[in-house]
């Protein structure tokens, strides 16, 4: 199964843009997990510009600036680099500016924010943001400088209030957030409008899994936020090129305590599925937390549990196939494959 959108521009500069990348309707914020909440925000930017007659453009910072000024914080991103540019993509974006959150950028104060990089840079023909955006050296502009901004230098503003679920949860990519790291995915879904990812390249493992008959590919979990340790039922999207081919399957989250493992692994098993995926790009969509990580006294009690944990996971995913949210279908048409 495969579909395609257009291609969108990804500008990591805001100097010496062609003429064709300036003039944009914007939307911006740090957009980590393109949540309905952001989505919303994008959607409206999409409107204004097409109402304008211009193109359509998500701003975003990277790295985010939380990692820029806490190097050393627990790893929190919900889609680091690629995926939040997917994301974003999927929704008819035209074009990404990813800002390079470095020592020049981040010591613009925030008045010449809007007149270097929105007004001189961009030419930005309307600002769509979150009501609590904020910008510039110390956090210190907001949207009512951004209002103010506008009607100096001639372009339009948008602020989007808060949005909520149905029950008046508000979207919020710290509550999502943890979700995530508490092992609940279908409340992550719900949040987000599609099943959370981990993509990464396949590294070479131990082989432990190949060993005892349940052949498991090794993903580089990179910068993401890690989910609570255990067992998932998910679907793995194998890319090749712009294509992603789903396939349904089972991830341990852990350390292997039974080998004594150090750091986080992503082992993913995938159902019916014999090729080879050394090297290849990985993307684990969760969808229901099966069981805590365990320790195991040896090979045959690891081998029970898994062939119990493949059996609750087809369960989980033949169900989860009539799911509004989690399958394959769904998350293409909430714009996650391409």
């Amino acid at each position: 199964m495969s579909t395609t959108t257009a291609i969108m521009r990804i500008i990591r500069t805001y100097s010496d843009l062609l003429e064709s990348d300036k003039g944009a309707a914007i939307a911006l914020g740090n957009f980590d997990g393109v949540h309905r909440g952001h989505q919303t925000v994008i959607s409206e930017m999409m409107e204004i510009a097409k109402s304008l007659g211009v193109s359509s453009a998500a701003m975003t910072f990277d790295p985010h600036p939380r990692r820029y000024f806490q190097a050393d914080t627990p790893l929190f991103e919900m889609t680091p680099g690629g995926a939040k540019s997917r994301h974003i993509e999927a929704l008819g974006t035209d074009i990404h500016y990813v800002m390079p959150f470095d020592p020049s950028f981040s010591s613009l104060e925030a008045t010449k924010f809007i007149e270097d990089v929105l007004v001189d840079g961009l030419g930005a023909r309307h600002i769509v943001a979150g009501y609590d955006f904020v910008f510039g050296k110390g956090r210190k502009g907001d949207v009512s400088l951004l209002e103010q901004g506008g009607a100096e230098h001639g372009f339009s503003v948008t602020i989007v209030p808060a949005v909520q679920a149905e029950d008046g949860t508000t979207y919020s990519s710290t509550v999502i957030r943890k979700h995530i790291q508490e092992g609940r995915p279908r409340e992550t879904a719900e949040l987000l409008g599609r099943a959370w990812e981990i993509e990464g390249e396949v590294m070479t493992g131990d082989q432990r899994g190949r060993q005892i008959g349940f052949p498991t590919a090794n993903v580089d979990p990179g910068s993401y936020v890690m989910p609570a340790l255990g067992v998932y039922a998910v679907w793995v999207g194998v890319t090749d090129g712009p294509d992603t081919v789903w396939h349904k399957a089972v991830v341990n989250v852990g350390r292997r305590p039974t080998f004594d493992g150090e750091g986080i692994t992503v082992e993913t098993h995938l159902f019916d599925f014999d090729d080879d995926l050394y090297g290849k790009i990985l993307r684990v969509a969760f969808v229901e937390f099966i069981r805590p990580e365990m320790k195991f006294d040896g090979f045959e009690a690891i081998k029970a549990q898994i062939a119990a944990d493949c059996v609750v996971a087809r369960e989980i995913l033949d169900a989860a196939a009539r799911d509004d949210i989690t399958t394959p279908r769904q998350i293409a048409e909430a714009g996650n494959e391409r």
